[in-house]
């Protein structure tokens, strides 16, 4: 790190070419940062440019950017690493894009909270994304262990080596995707992702620059996606040329009235032209530049159109067939973790495992596999589907090492493998892929909360349910958690009644909520747990264990259940009844 930091300041460019490059590239629309990241590189540049050479610490972001508390500690809160990481993440794509149209750039080193501003791009080595630094760690901490960086996904992918394979887990693949091939000989319906073509006209001739600009922006958002493939022709050519899989046109109308920004949109089957669905979105400035305006509007578009229960990902999820393999499967598989039951889900795993015997370099298949695989409650403790879950996941970030749902995918697998650090790694490099994925930054903000890392979890879950229709299961659980270990029994009733699933420890938790409240609706809302687990008292502490919940927690969940009518035994760590 010294190395790279004292070679980089050696060809540094003067302080009035660095302030103007940080006023550029903070007013360019094509920068894709969030407002926090944003405010964090310009707090950091002002920093630098005052004489801070060996930069800042976290605490200091943490207070002075992001508003967090005195008593912060930098140990128990990442929020500071994950939004630095991000940050550094959106200005090397930004310079790996347009770098070659400057003479000067801005780097932050990896390790550091300081600002570079070298004449040439400088390109981080993509071995492990970085998300913990030293300085902010206590001294028991230890670091992560060899053997995870070895097994690293995005290490693998950037030499291009396969990752290797268990040969249990591959042989048990090899079994199921045979008996799949066997067993649907007729070859089902492939599906593919949907093809979309936008425009975007501004009703007043004054804003098409920034209609022109917007689009723009939202074409390289839904490509982040890597839900819909975006058509290069635009409407004239989907409709002369054939395209796989089906063929949506989205048109939308820019109005620009004071202070409101509002886009009216429509998509309609390009094949039969009927229009499926509608909407406005309505942004307001409030003293905003217009480069973060527009970042708000495509951040609402992006979520609104490609999203796992985004309008059109609805729509492709009830078209196909039930007999459908390849993407329709992705996303009925979607649906079915985001709803949390088990009823569907040997058909969803079926499915996916037909997808790879017709597809077997499909990655959204692999990716969804591992995720279905140990979404079972048994599943967390059996380390053979663990093992065979975590490989798929790798394969699928070593096909393709820029997909968001590879890395969450690896992200949840590394969790539920007990690997905390390796499995935030990956999770901050799927938000950094895709910062518009509601259910990448949900999914995130579920590992931080429950490793302990609440208000950084809760950060992250209020993010994700910005600006969508139904908020991500993850992220309203996650909230509702919260809430219930705060004390908050109202306000965690009220959001666990709102979690639209069917998740044992939603039904719990909505029960200890009630029995913490003494409300006489608790014994109804203990019935419901006790008919989808008649031995839930034995098995309760167990299956949070396996969720990772911090043991405080979990014993305040039992709390409540045990004031609803709950009895439990004294229990030790695995779950059994001591005698």
């Amino acid at each position: 790190m010294g190395a790279e930091v004292h070679d980089t300041r050696a060809c540094e460019v003067s302080l009035p070419e660095a302030r103007a490059e940080l006023e550029r590239i903070l007013s360019d629309p094509r920068f894709h940062a969030t407002e926090r990241q944003r405010a964090i590189l310009r707090y950091l540049a002002e920093r630098r440019f005052a004489g801070c050479e060996e930069g800042v610490k976290a605490y200091s972001i943490a207070l002075d950017v992001l508003g967090r508390a005195s008593n912060f500690d930098a140990s128990n809160d990442p929020i500071v690493r994950i939004e630095v990481s991000r940050l550094r993440s959106s200005v090397e794509n930004y310079y790996e894009a347009f770098g070659a149209e400057r003479d000067v750039t801005i780097h932050i080193p990896k390790g550091t909270y300081v600002t570079l501003f070298p004449r040439s791009h400088v390109a981080y080595e993509h071995d492990v994304e970085e998300l913990v630094l030293e300085s902010d760690l206590p001294e028991t901490l230890d670091d992560v262990p060899v053997s995870q960086v070895a097994e690293s996904p995005v290490a693998a992918s950037s030499s291009r080596r396969p990752l290797a394979v268990h040969a249990g887990a591959a042989l048990l693949l090899c079994v199921a995707i045979a008996g799949g091939a066997i067993a649907y000989a007729s070859k089902p319906s492939l599906t593919v992702r949907p093809s979309v073509a936008l425009s975007m006209d501004a009703v007043d001739t004054r804003l098409q620059g920034e209609a022109s600009q917007t689009r723009d922006m939202l074409l390289t958002a839904l490509t982040q996606f890597q839900t819909l493939t975006v058509a290069k022709a635009g409407y004239a050519g989907m409709r002369t040329q054939k395209v796989a899989g089906r063929a949506y046109e989205i048109d939308m109308k820019y109005y620009g009235d004071g202070d409101i920004r509002s886009v009216w949109w429509q998509i309609v089957d390009s094949q039969s032209g009927d229009l499926l669905k509608s909407g406005l979105e309505k942004i307001a400035i409030d003293g905003r530049s217009a480069a973060a305006t527009r970042q708000e509007i495509v951040d609402v578009l992006a979520r609104r159109f490609a999203a796992t229960r985004g309008a059109i990902n609805n729509i492709e999820t009830h078209a196909g067939s039930a007999e459908s393999i390849g993407n329709a499967c992705v996303l009925r598989a979607e649906y079915q973790l985001d709803d949390g039951s088990s009823d569907n889900m040997a058909a969803v795993r079926s499915c996916l495992e037909r997808t790879l015997a017709a597809d077997p370099s499909n990655s959204d298949a692999k990716a969804l596999l591992a995720r279905v695989l140990i979404a079972p409650e048994a599943a967390a403790g059996d380390a053979a589907v663990r093992a065979q879950a975590l490989d798929l996941a790798n394969r699928a970030v070593s096909i393709a090492p820029m997909s968001d749902r590879a890395y969450v995918a690896l992200m949840v697998t590394q969790f539920a493998d007990g690997r905390i650090d390796a499995a935030l790694q990956a999770g901050n490099r799927a938000i950094s892929l895709n910062p518009s994925n509601p259910d990448a930054v949900a999914k995130l903000a579920s590992v931080l909360f429950s490793a302990g890392y609440f208000d950084a979890g809760v950060a992250m879950a209020q993010d994700a349910g910005r600006a969508v229709d139904i908020v991500p299961r993850d992220a309203m659980l996650v909230l509702a958690l919260d809430a219930y270990r705060r004390g908050d029994w109202s306000e965690a009733s009220l959001l666990a009644e709102q979690v639209n699933c069917s998740d044992f420890v939603v039904r719990a938790l909505r029960a200890a909520a009630l029995g913490q409240l003494g409300s006489d609706q608790a014994k109804k809302r203990l019935a419901d747990v006790r008919g989808s687990d008649p031995d839930f008292e034995r098995t309760l502490r167990r299956k949070l264990e396996a969720r990772r919940f911090q043991p405080l927690l979990s014993e305040e969940i039992v709390a409540g259940l045990t004031k609803a009518g709950a009895v439990f035994a004294l229990n030790d760590v695995t779950g059994a009844v001591k005698p």
